[in-house]
């Protein structure tokens, strides 16, 4: 494969990461949304007051508090822009709409930006470095009951 095709196929694996990661978070399944993650990686939510989680364990105990609070739920990703640091890094941003409702009915809204690291591993692209900070005043009712 030539090196324009392998740096079209990268991007391409890159972004479906992010996109895989919001239907596993729509559809509720856990561990696919764990897989999009290094087994260290991290998750940065704390410009929403929420908490740094580094490891495949924290990551996952975030998520499934977030499968009982949320009755339901919508993640749109867009303007995914990837830069490569190397053959195996990249970094890059992408834009987050998120809304939905808690069981109780309390709403949630959040207009973000993805700031990631990539890692090229074993098994493909995955998220090492996610930091997700508002653009827009958030709303997060209910989410910490």
């Amino acid at each position: 494969m030539a090196a324009t095709d392998t740096r079209i196929a990268d991007l391409e694996e890159i972004r479906a990461l992010t996109h895989r990661y919001g239907l596993a978070l729509d559809t509720f399944e856990l561990e696919d949304i764990v897989s999009v993650f290094t087994a260290d990686g991290t998750f940065d939510c704390s410009a929403f007051g929420l908490d740094l989680l580094t490891g495949e364990e924290n990551i996952r105990a975030f998520f499934a508090h977030n499968q009982q609070v949320m009755a339901n739920q919508i993640h749109m990703f867009s303007n995914h822009i990837i830069e490569f640091d190397s053959a195996d890094e990249a970094h890059g941003t992408n834009y987050l709409q998120q809304d939905g409702y808690t069981h109780e009915g309390a709403r949630i809204q959040c207009l973000g930006l993805n700031r990631d690291r990539y890692v090229r591993t074993d098994d493909g692209w995955r998220i090492a470095y996610r930091a997700i900070s508002p653009l827009v005043p958030f709303k997060l009712e209910g989410y910490d009951d």
